[in-house]
C-alpha cells in the first residue's frame, strides 16, 4: 500500500489513553474494577466518543459496548476491555480499546477503504465476577443463571445489584450477528519480556493458552502441635507442601516448550500455629496451547495424588474446576499484522502465543481472530508500575491501524 494512506495519529491515541487513565488513577496506574465509579466513567467516555469514528453503541445488559457503523462493505470487529485488576496498570485492556477506536476514526472516514472497523468494549475480561463474562455472552455462553449466581470476589456483591446499580438492569444483551464480521482483531500489551528482550516492536500472536484450574484437598488429622509427636502426626499442610515441591520437580518431563503451572492460593485448615492443621487446599493451574499437554500433565497429577494417598499418612483429591480451551489465532490475520510491521516498524516482529488468557479467544469461536502484542517495560502487568513506551505505543497503534486496513481489504 502507498505510504500515502492515512496513518494512526499517535498524539491522539496517547491522549485517549491518558483521558482513561484519570478514571481510577492509583499511583502511575489505576483502580477499576468492574463496574466501579471508574469503570462507569470510562464506559461512558467511549459512548460519547462513538460518534467520532461514524459509530452508535451504548452500554447493553451486561456491560459491554458495540460500537456500529452503517456504512457499506465488511465489518472488522475490534476491541478489548476497560476494567482492570485491582490497584493495576492502566494499558491492559484500555490499550486494545484505544487501538480500534483509532483504526475506526481513520478507516471508516477514508472513501478508499471498503468497509468499517467496529469497537468492541467487554466487561469483566478481569474476572471480577465471572469468567470473560462481557466476550462470552456476545458469543452466547452465557445463561441468566450465570449471571444470577455471578459474585464481586472482593466482597461478594451480586452481578445483578452491580447491573442495577449501572442503571443496566433489565437491557437487553448485544449477542453476535451472524456473518456481520470477516473477524475479530485485537491490542494488547505483552505482560511479558519477550519483545524487550529482543528489542522488537510488535508481537504477532499465534495461539492464546488455554487455563485448566483444579482445586486439591489434602485430609489429614487436627491435633495439638505441643502433645502430637512427629512421628504419629497426620499434617495435612505438610502434605501439601510436599505435594507442591513434588510437582515441580516431575512436571518438567511431561511438560511442553511454555508450559506453566502455578499454585496460586494455600489455605490450611484451621490455620493457627499451635495446631496441626487436619485439611489444607491449594488452587492449582495449568496454562498450555496444546490440549494434549494438558491432558498429559492432568493425568500426572491424579497419579501423584493418588501416589500420596496411598503412602499417607493424609488422602488427596483433585477436583477441576476450569477448563479453558486454547484458541489459534487465524494465520490470514497474522499475516496481516506481519506485512504492517514489515510496513511500519522495520519488521520488527515475532510470531508468540499468548500466555494470558483474553478475549480474543471467546471470539475466535465464532470467527477468526488475531492478536499483536506490543512491549511492556520490564515485562510488568497486573501491577501498577505496568507501563509501554510512548513510542513504542505509537509504533503498535500505526501497525493496528495498518493491519485492519489490510483485514478489509481482503
Amino acid at each position: 500500500m502507498p505510504d500515502t494512506q492515512p496513518r494512526a495519529n499517535g498524539e491522539r491515541v496517547l491522549a485517549d489513553l491518558n483521558a482513561l487513565r484519570a478514571f481510577g488513577t492509583y499511583k502511575t496506574g489505576v483502580h477499576k474494577p468492574t463496574f466501579s465509579e471508574a469503570h462507569r466513567q470510562s464506559l461512558d467516555w467511549l459512548v460519547r466518543k462513538l460518534p467520532d469514528a461514524g459509530l452508535t453503541g451504548a452500554i447493553d445488559g451486561i456491560g459491554n459496548i458495540i460500537g456500529t457503523s452503517t456504512k457499506a462493505g465488511p465489518k472488522l470487529l475490534a476491541g478489548s476491555h476497560l476494567e482492570s485488576q485491582n490497584y493495576a496498570g492502566w494499558l491492559d485492556g484500555p490499550l486494545g480499546v484505544v487501538y480500534a477506536f483509532e483504526a475506526a476514526r481513520v478507516l471508516n472516514a477514508d472513501p478508499t477503504v471498503k468497509g468499517a472497523v467496529e469497537v468492541a468494549a467487554w466487561c469483566d475480561e478481569e474476572g471480577h465476577f465471572g469468567s470473560f463474562l462481557g466476550s462470552r455472552s456476545y458469543v452466547g455462553q452465557v445463561t441468566e443463571a450465570e449471571i444470577d449466581a455471578a459474585r464481586d470476589r472482593s466482597n461478594g456483591r451480586t452481578m445483578r445489584d452491580a447491573l442495577a446499580d449501572m442503571g443496566l438492569a433489565g437491557r437487553p444483551r448485544v449477542t453476535a450477528e451472524p456473518g456481520r464480521h470477516v473477524g475479530y482483531l485485537e491490542a494488547h500489551i505483552e505482560q511479558g519480556d519477550t519483545l524487550e528482550s529482543g528489542k522488537l516492536a510488535i508481537g504477532v500472536v499465534t495461539s492464546i493458552v488455554g487455563i485448566w484450574q483444579y482445586r486439591i484437598n489434602f485430609t489429614g488429622e487436627q491435633n495439638h502441635a505441643g502433645t502430637t509427636r512427629m512421628a504419629v502426626r497426620k499434617d495435612a499442610g505438610l502434605a501439601l507442601a510436599k505435594f507442591c515441591v513434588a510437582i515441580d520437580e516431575r512436571f518438567p518431563a511431561a511438560c511442553g516448550p511454555r508450559t506453566v503451572w502455578t499454585t496460586g492460593r494455600i489455605t490450611l485448615d484451621p490455620g493457627a500455629p499451635s495446631i496441626i492443621p487436619g485439611s489444607a487446599e491449594m488452587l492449582f493451574q495449568i496454562r498450555d496451547d496444546n490440549p494434549a499437554v494438558i491432558a498429559q500433565l492432568e493425568e500426572l497429577l491424579r497419579s501423584m495424588a493418588a501416589e500420596t494417598a496411598a503412602k499417607g499418612p493424609c488422602t488427596v483429591n483433585v477436583e477441576k474446576i476450569r477448563t479453558g480451551a486454547p484458541a489459534m489465532m487465524d494465520t490470514r490475520f497474522q499475516d496481516a499484522i506481519d506485512v504492517a510491521s514489515k510496513a511500519l516498524a522495520g519488521g520488527r516482529s515475532i510470531r508468540m502465543p499468548s500466555g494470558a488468557g483474553h478475549d480474543a479467544q471467546m471470539l475466535a469461536t465464532i470467527m477468526p481472530a488475531g492478536m499483536l502484542f506490543v512491549p511492556s517495560i520490564g515485562g510488568i502487568s497486573h501491577h501498577w508500575t505496568e507501563n509501554t513506551a510512548d513510542a513504542d505505543i505509537v509504533t503498535g497503534a500505526q501497525v493496528y491501524v495498518d493491519a485492519c486496513r489490510r483485514i478489509l481489504g481482503g
